[in-house]
């Protein structure tokens, strides 16, 4: 596999571990989420990381299969180009 690859991959657990510690002290439940700006915004920021690591692979090695990459990058577009009918419950539900 391809040394760019490994990177993007790399960001792509960097930010899901990221995402994922942002409720080690705190319920996960999606009411405290919907509540906290905060934390919303760096979910969000995260998965615009993931989404575009996931673009950029799938755009240098068509033939990588990754399970859900292109909803992924589907949700990344939207809450880059559709900000304003991006819902806590999309998030919640990637």
């Amino acid at each position: 596999m391809d040394n760019t690859i490994k990177a993007w991959l790399f960001d792509i657990l960097n930010s899901i571990n990221e995402i994922e510690s942002y409720f080690l002290d705190t319920p996960k439940l999606f009411e405290v989420y919907q509540n906290d700006l905060r934390t919303k915004r760096a979910v969000e920021r995260n998965i615009e990381i993931i989404g575009e690591a996931m673009s950029r692979i799938l755009k240098e090695d068509k033939d990588i299969q990754i399970s859900n990459s292109r909803k992924i990058v589907d949700v990344r577009n939207r809450i880059i180009h559709g900000y304003d009918s991006v819902s806590d419950d999309v998030i919640w539900g990637m």
